[in-house]
């Protein structure tokens, strides 16, 4: 039996998924800026199936859930989007309870305090159409059925409050009468008696589910980055409970994350530390001179007691007032790191001089800048300060601690972490990584939440951009630091933890491979002067919507069947039922005829139908009365009334308010099915020369990615690199299309095939990116001379369900086939539907097809 989220792995469930909408409860009422990424729109969508539908192996009530969602993926956000949907479903009463008090402090702050920078709802939520608040309680007694009640709690006191009932706190009786949804996060420490030895009474884990037991309707929805599939107990335990699964190796190969790097060198503690804050402050002026607002933080970590900690700081302070320009010139000179190398260059570049970058760190790190979080009195003490350290306003700039913060904290400007100790931590062997060094890895893993940017508008800010341009400078932004004395054994044991723990990909087993344009290529023509034509992501323009059906809204009728008694009575024995006595009947009404003062009412009660929302939509609408009158608005609509006769003839102001109310909702939903933040600009063009260079990538060690496939492409003038390092099925493609070249060669000239290493996307008009894998340009050999641009991409059979969309992009662009004018050239821009090796003849023909090869 596998785990419950396999249901929705396989190509059935994927299909199902697919086809379920996220509620306007969820999308209407989360903060916009936290616009919700791919896989949280999956977690959200799978819940949603999930309680509505039946499937095999669907979980009995009452549902106990968990998701093992990695760390910095938003689970809180998935929290509070399931929380509206749930209210929605009828629940108004939410327990929430975790193990530490610092991350029930940082919780409320997500969830209540408005003027929160990490508040993650909108500043009104609608539901239903009416305003909803989220509330803490105390108990559910004192709880109100209109709007959202959380009590918070650690589990501990959950446990004491119901074992050891005293006035005003919680007992099993306030479960019993009252459904209520239960929220677990950093929920692994709940099965400490499922992982000793299974007896849950008198333990946490169960007082957990007892609460869970006293309604049917209860939900338990669980939340950790750390399940462990390993254990026999926890696998048995939860393989019906795991809806999502998406672990920090997911989220690292999706580009959320920062990447790992490991800084170890013989310098002595002191030296380790300037290091670390020389690299501080390049990170700092570099971000600044990309006109980016940046205030990078370093974390000092101690071993094991707070007291080492306390010393840490000292210690320091005490370097930061004797800090001089020769303690950075030592540095300059002795350091073989090839990133602090390359910072002093920058330094130089930028007259930064070693008594400047003296003068910058003492301000930058002076006493009341640093923060010491090694204590629960401490870490809640600074809880708002260590919680929002990427604010403008916060002065942090170092962080001491020992493991308090391993757990619950949210930090994206964290970019080093420099170990203030020495030596493999005990209780690890070749086979089993130490207790220490797994706190450590976690701890990193914490580190690595990406800090958000953006050089240009329409550039996803959220991702990594520089994972195939090694070069770059600002790839440093994206990169995590640990610093510790240069140590093998020890090196050798976090490697292995951080690679269990998906976040990090050892260097040693990837190879770096140089991609070269061939000479003959660069003293081409189309080298020198030649265009590629790509499009870029920009903000959705509603500027030329002037009617609902160019936002895809249908003028179908609105079917509304007003109230009646008409019913009929069947015995459970009889195999005819008794005739119902009245027939019913419709009656089409246009929305023109019904009284305008209630369409003004039904449009108040909808926030999407407020007007400053209207115009965002449909800036050309002008008013609310020419929404209303307009034959391109509502003004063409109808509602079509089902009833009685007598009730057709008595329809009330207030059925005609019913079901305006539903006609807008309608309206609303078909509006945001087409609805994006953003769409593909039109296409813009570069030099070929400004795009396509030498670079440096990075590729798996003894994989089918090493072979460079040179013995085929070295000496074709066609293909424009030295090698091909890509995938088996980008290698068979190149294979096809040297067989085919001669054909090509008959009708077209100047044929270059380029593999696209990154360097241009091309944006639909959703606003999603492609990076196609190859681009082919071939100039006609008759008078017009029209030079093709092909967009090809090879995909791997088991890939081309997921990238559906991608190929109906391809083949988008092929039916608009847009011929653009470039000084005296035309170039025609293309493409062709996915190649796959097993299809390779279908592809053959539309490759033909698309370059009209068999015409005379």
């Amino acid at each position: 039996m596998g785990f419950l989220y396999s249901n929705f792995d396989n190509t059935f469930g994927k299909k199902e998924i697919n086809r379920v909408v996220v509620p306007n409860t969820i999308t209407d009422n989360l903060k916009p800026n936290y616009g919700q990424r791919p896989y949280q729109i999956e977690a959200f969508k799978r819940f949603v199936y999930l309680y509505n539908e039946d499937f095999e192996g669907k979980p009995r009530k009452p549902y106990h859930l968990l998701y093992n969602m990695a760390t910095g993926s938003g689970k809180t956000l998935v929290m509070a989007g399931l929380m509206l949907y749930l209210y929605e479903k009828g629940y108004r009463n939410f327990l929430f309870f975790v193990d530490s008090n610092n991350i029930i402090q940082k919780t409320k702050d997500n969830f209540l305090n408005a003027q929160a920078s990490k508040y993650l709802f909108n500043d009104k939520i609608v539901i239903e159409g009416r305003e909803v608040y989220v509330k803490e309680t105390d108990t559910f007694d004192s709880a109100d059925d209109k709007n959202i009640n959380i009590k918070f709690t650690t589990i501990q006191q959950l446990h004491l409050d119901l074992n050891n009932t005293k006035e005003n706190s919680i007992t099993y009786e306030d479960f019993q009468d009252r459904k209520i949804v239960l929220i677990a996060d950093e929920a692994h420490h709940l099965s400490s008696a499922t992982r000793n030895n299974g007896e849950l009474f008198g333990s946490w884990e169960g007082t957990v589910m007892e609460i869970l037991k006293q309604n049917f309707d209860n939900i338990l929805l669980e939340f950790t980055a750390t399940l462990d599939y390993d254990s026999r107990e926890i696998t048995h335990k939860y393989q019906d409970k795991v809806i999502f699964r998406y672990d920090l190796s997911q989220f690292r190969t999706d580009k959320y994350s920062k990447e790992i790097n490991l800084i170890r060198s013989l310098y002595d503690e002191q030296e380790r530390i300037i290091q670390a804050l020389i690299l501080n402050l390049y990170r700092q002026e570099l971000a600044t001179s990309h006109h980016i607002n940046l205030k990078p933080v370093i974390l000092f970590k101690a071993k094991k007691t707070i007291r080492e900690s306390e010393q840490n700081k000292e210690n320091f302070h005490r370097l930061i007032d004797e800090l001089s320009a020769e303690l950075i010139e030592k540095i300059r000179e002795t350091a073989t790191v090839p990133i602090v190398r390359k910072a002093f260059v920058f330094f130089g570049s930028k007259h930064i001089t070693p008594a400047e970058i003296s003068r910058r760190l003492k301000f930058n790190f002076r006493f009341e800048n640093c923060l010491s979080a090694n204590n629960d009195e401490e870490a809640e003490k600074n809880q708002l300060l260590l919680n929002t350290l990427e604010d403008e306003n916060n002065p942090i700039r170092a962080v001491f601690a020992v493991q308090k913060l391993n757990e619950g904290w949210d930090v994206l400007n964290l970019y080093d972490i420099v170990r203030l100790y020495e030596g493999q931590n005990t209780g690890g062997s070749n086979a089993k990584i130490g207790a220490t060094t797994l706190s450590e890895a976690q701890l990193i893993g914490r580190g690595a939440r990406y800090f958000p940017f953006a050089l240009e508008k329409g550039q996803d800010k959220f991702t990594r951009k520089y994972d195939d341009d090694l070069t770059n400078d600002l790839k440093i932004l994206e990169e995590l630091y640990y610093h510790t004395k240069e140590d093998s054994r020890y090196i050798s044991e976090l490697k292995k933890a951080l690679v269990e723990s998906g976040i990090y990909e050892d260097d040693e087993k990837l190879v770096t491979k140089q991609l070269t344009l061939k000479w003959d290529f660069k003293q081409t023509d189309f080298y020198k002067t030649g265009q590629v034509l790509y499009n870029k992501r920009v903000e959705k323009s509603y500027e030329n919507i002037r009617s609902f059906a160019d936002l895809g809204v249908s003028r179908r009728n609105f079917a509304y069947t007003l109230s009646s008694g008409v019913g009929r009575m069947s015995g459970v024995f009889k195999t005819e039922e008794e005739i119902e006595t009245e027939k019913i009947e419709s009656k089409d009404i246009a929305l023109s005829a019904i009284p305008k003062h209630i369409v003004r009412f039904a449009l108040t009660q909808n926030p999407f139908f407020y007007f400053n929302n209207l115009m965002r939509y449909f800036p050309n609408v002008g008013s609310t009365s020419n929404f209303i009158n307009s034959t391109d608005y509502l003004g063409s609509l109808e509602v079509t009334f089902s009833g009685t006769k007598n009730r057709l003839v008595t329809i009330t102001h207030q059925d005609y308010l019913q079901a305006i109310q539903g006609l807008l909702q309608a309206i609303e939903s078909e509006i945001k099915v087409n609805l994006t933040t953003y769409e593909g600009s039109d296409y813009i063009k570069e030099y070929v020369h400004k795009v396509f260079k030498d670079k440096e990538i990075k590729v798996p060690k003894d994989s089918e990615r090493a072979d460079g496939q040179e013995t085929l492409v070295v000496n074709e003038p066609w293909y424009i690199y030295n090698a091909n390092y890509g995938t088996s099925e980008e290698k068979a493609f190149v294979n096809m299309f040297a067989r085919r070249f001669e054909g090509l060669g008959q009708k077209y000239e100047d044929i270059y095939l380029i593999r696209n290493e990154r360097e241009i996307k091309i944006i639909d008009r959703l606003g999603r990116a492609f990076e196609p894998d190859f681009i082919l340009f071939c100039k006609q050999k008759k008078e017009s001379a029209l030079t093709y641009q092909v967009f090809i991409e090879p995909k791997g059979k088991h890939l081309i369900g997921n990238d559906k969309w991608k190929e109906d992009f391809l083949r988008e662009i092929r039916e608009k086939e847009r011929t653009l004018k470039i000084h005296t050239d035309s170039y025609v821009i293309t493409a062709v539907p996915f190649y796959n090796y097993e299809n390779e003849n279908d592809f053959v023909r539309s490759l033909e097809g698309v370059l009209s090869i068999n015409e005379r």
